[in-house]
């Protein structure tokens, strides 16, 4: 069977359009998950994309976060853990009078302890943020807010302004991990 030019000009316009075709849905299936991380994530995807400085990069750290957190057991709080942690960081607030660093290292050691009891791994805290930024998106920076200001506290160059600040940051982490707002929900519905 010999292919004449008209055929092998039709072949080749038909792998070229399937080919084109191929690139489009590629295309348009990239902006899907890159619209569906940045909606999932918030300010940490792009906070992320930054950090690695290409996006396909980044877009797999992020992927990879997820599938890391959907293999661990996290769960929330009894209600008695709940207020027994809403109770000791009543106690870490008061200490803020007489001692900032001292209330915002207990901050931060609460924070890690609710994390823990809540299922999250205790690595470094790379590790907790990246996890962390997962479920709570939208505090995770909030988080790297106060463990930044809690270091400079550690390092004794931190000011009363900035350990309120970093109390600030923490309390909104807090809240958002003992499932606060929604619990408050769930009592007024």
């Amino acid at each position: 069977m010999q292919i004449t030019e008209n055929t092998a000009l039709m072949l080749a316009l038909a792998v070229g359009v399937l080919l084109l075709v191929g690139l489009i849905a590629w295309s348009a299936t990239r902006r899907k998950r890159t619209r569906a991380l940045a909606d999932r994530f918030g300010p940490e995807y792009e906070r992320t994309v930054a950090e690695i400085g290409k996006r396909g990069r980044a877009e797999a750290e992020l992927l990879a976060r997820q599938k890391r957190v959907e293999g661990l057991k996290i769960h929330p709080l009894t209600t008695a853990d709940r207020d027994r942690f809403a109770d000791l960081w009543m106690k870490a607030q008061a200490h803020f009078v007489d001692s900032p660093p001292a209330a915002v290292a207990e901050a931060d050691a609460l924070v890690v302890e609710v994390m823990n009891r809540r299922g999250y791994p205790m690595a470094d805290f790379e590790q907790r943020a990246a996890d962390i930024s997962v479920d709570h998106p939208a505090v995770v920076h909030e988080y790297r807010e106060a463990h930044a200001l809690a270091d400079r506290s550690r390092r004794g160059q931190a000011s009363t302004e900035e350990l309120r600040k970093a109390m600030v940051h923490y309390r909104t982490l807090f809240e958002d991990l003992l499932e606060v707002g929604s619990m408050e929900a769930v009592a007024a519905g």
